[in-house]
């Protein structure tokens, strides 16, 4: 895949479309106002269906798994999983990461966690029960969802410095413990908490074990939206649980089995995630670019436009380089997935790391271009280049990439 197809071209402009008629007008309202931004999301997906297409997938998807219990319940041969179907193209979900962030890459960010994250966590390693009861609500942004990992002591070293318990009571739980930078966490409704259990052992030797929540419950407290430097249309809040008590029915599993709920799970969330942030990189960078060549064009110094000096080119040629390695990445992340295969943990790692950098360094290039200009808020390379930072720090550090990266390679 070296180009969109002439179908991908279609559904690429008419996303654009939507998202210049309903988004970018109101702009500075989710940037800067307290609206959030799940209900015009909601909005994009009925409008192309998407919706619709996510709950036909979730249910092939939960008739395949019941196929299999129930073929292993009676020792016939286990069914084939089904090729992959129309409807279920990667470039489907890639498409529109990309014209959101173009204008508003907070708003993938909170679409991201719910639809991505929070559903993944669930449908990968929760019981048939647990997926239906929580997932197709979540796939269609109908609530609200958080991914809750990070501690305000753990940052990156996220289980060697985890503090959130749950501890045994009988047949059920009590949770316990804060988490914060949750994206979604003021307004989600559905929660999964990461913990350790308790058991009188040293933290180090604790199994970490994931729970759902539904907001509201005793015990959970949900703070109001945090201030931060970009993504402000992506509500990021903290959460305080105080004895909430859950049924085993929330333990995503159902099991204490690490491999189930436990560091596997949140590394194979991790490894999504790092991939998608690529998609939300070109995005970025396509904006800068066209951005930048436009006001070169128009603006004259020294009786000249300024895209006639051969600094502002080179800059211009930096960024049309950086576009072509990112999308490069993202064609090659749809091919594999269209093969039917996920890339491994290193190769998210290294996805995520230079496409983050790619769309910092473009978007603060952008500013340069744009001098004086370009530190206003009315010319929208600065909110880009705010928003671009948190690339390199969320779902893991520059310095965490390095380090997965190096590790696969010492293991070969």
């Amino acid at each position: 895949m070296f180009e969109w197809s002439d179908e991908q071209v279609m559904i690429r402009d008419a996303v654009r479309d939507f998202i210049n008629k309903e988004i970018r007008p109101r702009v500075e309202e989710f940037e800067h106002g307290d609206t959030p931004p799940y209900d015009v999301l909601r909005k994009l997906f009925a409008t192309f269906g998407m919706d619709a297409m996510a709950r036909e997938r979730f249910k092939r998807q939960i008739e395949f798994e019941r196929a299999v219990e129930e073929a292993k319940a009676k020792g016939e041969p286990v069914p084939e999983k089904p090729t992959r179907e129309g409807g279920s193209d990667p470039s489907l979900t890639m498409l529109p990461i990309i014209e959101l962030c173009r204008v508003s890459p907070g708003m993938v960010t909170a679409m991201g966690v719910s639809m991505g994250l929070t559903a993944a966590a669930i449908n990968s390693r929760g019981t048939i029960a647990q997926k239906e009861r929580w997932v197709p609500d979540l796939l269609t942004l109908d609530k609200v969802g958080a991914w809750a990992i990070t501690e305000p002591d753990s940052g990156s070293d996220a289980f060697g410095s985890m503090k959130s318990t749950a501890r045994r009571d009988g047949d059920e739980y009590l949770l316990n413990g804060s988490k914060t930078f949750i994206t979604n966490g003021p307004y989600a409704d559905t929660i999964v908490f990461i913990c350790k259990l308790d058991e009188g052992n040293p933290p180090a030797e604790r199994k970490i074990l994931s729970f759902v929540l539904d907001s509201g419950m005793p015990g959970l407290e949900q703070s109001p939206p945090l201030r931060k430097m970009g993504m402000h249309s992506s509500p990021t809040g903290q959460l305080f649980l105080n004895d909430v008590r859950v049924g085993r029915d929330r333990l995503v599993g159902e099991t204490e089995d690490v491999p189930s709920g436990g560091r596997e799970g949140a590394k194979d969330t991790f490894s999504m995630e790092r991939s998608g942030v690529a998609a939300m990189a070109l995005g970025i960078i396509e904006e800068c670019l066209e951005l930048s060549v436009g006001y070169a064009k128009d603006r004259v110094q020294f009786g000249q436009p300024i895209g006639n000096f051969q600094l502002i080119q080179e800059k211009l040629a930096r960024m049309e380089v950086a576009r072509l390695n990112v999308e490069n990445l993202v064609f090659r992340s749809i091919e594999v997935a269209q093969a039917g295969k996920g890339l491994t943990f290193a190769e998210a790692s290294a996805m995520k790391l230079y496409s983050a950098r790619a769309a910092t360094e473009v978007a603060m290039e952008a500013v340069q271009l744009f001098g004086g200009n370009g530190y206003m808020a009315e010319y929208r390379v600065e909110q880009l280049a705010r928003d671009a930072k948190v690339l390199q720090i969320y779902a893991g550090t520059d310095e965490l990439q390095i380090v997965a990266i190096a590790k696969d390679l010492l293991r070969r």
